[in-house]
């Protein structure tokens, strides 16, 4: 019974991490809406991101000086900022999609992760898929063409948005490679610290080159604390705290509450028109990752 409480609570944990994720991208569209730039909202997203990390670390330090936790030596730092530019180059590319293109279609187009990360595990481990991811990533592509909307000619998608939305699919593939083995070894907190560090990086780099006006500073007390927490706090925190105790599988299927949530929240904030079929490929991308991620072997 406590073993199936403690599935329960990591359950609810990742649900509310992939929940909080999921708004995200529509309250990025609302500051854009207020004439903020992307240089603007990712760079208080990301400052407020590393200032509550690093309040959450010193907490633990202190709650924890009986038992000092392990320290991160200078290879994990390095190593875990070097995976950070990933999660900075996703929070980039997937904002600027959504510029172009509806919080609707940019997220299914971060969904492209499911094929991507097959095709990343049979390049590294050498070997083809099986046929069930094969099934789901068939699924995958099939369900975003209806998602997106894009066999109805009376809708015009930005290549722009559409450029962008892969590429933040593509470093999102590899920042979830990353971030589930590089450093393990290290608390959580330290870990996500040293991967914003990293991402930092990229977004100081990006808004250096191409903030041409005056920063507007006011983002920082209009948008940047909700952004931070949406984007870089919460989410992190609630699903590396839920997938030990969901297992990978059952925390990916959970995860993927964050479509339908992303797509909901465009809708009714945004007035985002979603028809009937493209809910019907949502709900098919959503197919694909239980397909992927339940084990149809009977047990013996």
């Amino acid at each position: 019974m406590t073993s199936q409480n403690s599935v329960l609570k990591g359950v609810f944990l990742v649900a509310l991490g992939a929940t909080t994720y999921g708004m995200l991208a529509t309250f990025v569209k609302m500051a854009y809406s207020e004439g903020y730039t992307t240089a603007e909202v990712t760079t208080s997203q990301f400052i407020y991101g590393i200032l509550g990390i690093l309040a959450i670390n010193l907490f633990q330090r202190i709650k924890n000086k009986n038992k000092p936790a392990v320290k991160a030596s200078r290879k994990n730092v390095f190593n875990l900022m070097l995976a950070g530019t990933s999660l900075g180059m996703t929070s980039l590319f997937y904002y600027l999609a959504v510029k172009y293109i509806p919080v609707s279609i940019g997220i299914v187009l971060l969904m492209q992760t499911v094929w991507m990360g097959v095709l990343l595990e049979m390049i590294l481990e050498k070997k083809l898929p099986s046929k069930q991811k094969v099934i789901a990533v068939l699924i995958v592509l099939f369900g975003t063409v209806l998602a997106t909307n894009i066999i109805n000619n009376d809708i015009e998608l930005d290549w722009r948005g559409l450029v962008w939305g892969m590429l933040a699919a593509a470093s999102f593939t590899t920042t979830m490679f990353t971030a589930n083995s590089v450093a393990t070894e290290i608390s959580s907190a330290q870990r996500s610290l040293y991967m914003l560090l990293g991402g930092a990086v990229i977004v100081f780099s990006f808004a250096f080159a191409t903030q041409v006006t005056a920063f507007n500073m006011e983002i920082f007390l209009k948008w940047g604390i909700v952004l931070s927490l949406f984007g870089t706090i919460i989410p992190p925190l609630l699903m590396t705290a839920g997938f030990p105790l969901t297992g990978i599988g059952l925390g990916s299927i959970v995860s993927a509450l964050e479509l339908p949530v992303s797509v909901m929240m465009a809708y009714v904030l945004l007035n985002e028109k979603v028809i009937f079929s493209q809910w019907v490929g949502i709900v098919l991308i959503i197919l694909a990752i239980i397909i992927m991620n339940v084990n149809f072997k009977s047990k013996k």
